[in-house]
């Protein structure tokens, strides 16, 4: 709730604000849950540290011991703080990862490719199959379906099979100690050790991503204390090991986040002829019944089901497919604030039960622009006067207002998607 590095990552051109669960996630669709980077256990026989490194290590003892000065004053116990750091290590992947910037974007179509593979489909099928109980008993608890929960538990963690091998605390304390995000790596540092004196989690046991989230689901600390649940009774909450306790905290954070139960994420359909595709915003809500009598139709023309509060989702512009999505698909932007990312949930879960792929063909002799593209594309729209906001390489609201108002000067469907075309033209 994540985010942390998408397993898949999330286009950039679709990625908007960070989210409750995850960090870039940005994802994320799912987390990069191996960094390459490991705490080396207390005691092990490492080289010598360079001389740049033995002071870098010494102000990060010093982060270190002001840090628990402040988790005191918290309430976080000297056996906790004695238990969570001892042999600690500064992790410079850790904060590589966090810092980097990737220069080239990758197209929502060839993420979906990998999220919602037919061998990503069968295997969780497979594993549904096999931990029905836990995911029914939390489906019915929350009014969450049950492909819903195996979807995230898939694009998280390949249904259970690699929730990272990054020692929490030791990752967190680094981006904290690096500062580029210290305040809020603090406060996942603060839930974590509260974590550890709940005893819910042994330190050893409690590894992740690399930017902090943990578990079958990937949680961040501070949403592991207000959302993890103890489905098997034995005491802990356990979202590491525990399929009970992983079903029913994934499935309690979505119903306290706005899940209606009985109620589609969306469906893909098809928009008439000289549909304005400036309606296919966020922003642009009405109920499914205003958007069939604007001539939205299903793809095989079945009435539109009643989604109050719908919106029309273009991911990849007016040449590609359409989806109208209602208040559960904006739930699950709160578990990772990107449209790919709920996309591919619901487009899993739809597969795992057996329902069809995304019939319209995606544009994929359309390539995503880079970062410096983007860039170029938002200084150009701002010098013409189509604002577009601060240029950073991100397109999100302001972006895609600025391009709709430039599509619109030149006669273009006005979709807000970014191409190489439309860079060229303002160019």
């Amino acid at each position: 709730m994540k985010k942390t590095s998408p397993r898949f990552p999330v286009p950039a051109l679709l990625r908007v604000a960070p989210t409750l669960l995850t960090i870039f996630t940005l994802a994320a669709g799912g987390a990069t849950l191996s960094a390459g980077a490991q705490t080396p256990p207390a005691g092990s026989s490492a080289a010598p540290a360079a001389p740049d490194d033995a002071e870098r290590d010494q102000r990060f003892a010093r982060w270190i011991a002001d840090f628990s000065t402040s988790a005191r004053a918290a309430g976080i116990t000297d056996a906790t703080l004695q238990s969570a750091f001892e042999g600690i290590r500064f992790i410079p992947r850790v904060t590589e990862l966090d810092s980097a910037q990737p220069e080239f974007t990758r197209a929502v179509w060839d993420y979906l490719d990998s999220a919602v593979s037919p061998q990503r489909v069968i295997r969780g099928q497979d594993r549904l199959l096999q931990a029905r109980p836990a995911v029914d008993a939390a489906a019915a608890r929350y009014g969450v379906p049950a492909e819903i929960l195996a979807a995230i538990w898939g694009l998280e963690s390949n249904y259970g099979s690699n929730t990272g091998d990054i020692p929490t605390i030791a990752a967190l304390a680094s981006l904290g100690f690096e500062g580029r995000r210290e305040a809020w790596a603090r406060s996942q540092l603060l839930a974590a050790l509260k974590i550890l004196q709940n005893r819910d989690i042994e330190r050893a046991q409690m590894i992740g991503s690399w930017a902090g989230a943990m578990g079958q689901t990937q949680f961040l600390p501070t949403n592991f204390l207000a959302y993890a649940v103890d489905a098997d009774g034995d005491g802990r909450r356990d979202i590491w090991g525990s399929l009970p306790d992983v079903m029913a905290s994934t499935a309690n954070f979505l119903a306290r986040s706005g899940w209606q139960a009985g109620q589609l994420w969306g469906l893909e359909v098809r928009l008439p002829p000289g549909f304005d595709h400036g309606l296919a915003d966020a922003a642009t809500r009405q109920p499914a019944s205003v958007w069939a009598d604007q001539g939205v139709r299903t793809v095989d023309g079945a009435p539109l089901p009643a989604l109050a509060d719908s919106a029309i989702l273009l991911p990849a512009g007016a040449r590609g497919p359409a989806f109208l999505v209602g208040p559960n698909f904006r739930t699950l932007l709160r578990y990772n604030n990107s449209t790919s990312y709920a996309l591919a949930v619901s487009l899993l879960a739809q597969a795992l039960a057996g329902g069809p792929a995304v019939q319209s063909a995606w544009p994929r002799d359309v390539p995503p622009l880079s970062r410096s593209q983007l860039l170029a594309l938002q200084t150009a729209l701002n010098a013409r006067g189509f604002d577009s906001g601060t240029p950073d390489g991100v397109v999100g609201p302001a972006t895609q207002g600025g391009i709709r108002l430039y599509q619109r000067s030149v006669g273009l469907p006005a979709d807000g998607y970014p191409t190489l075309e439309l860079l060229q033209g303002l160019q």
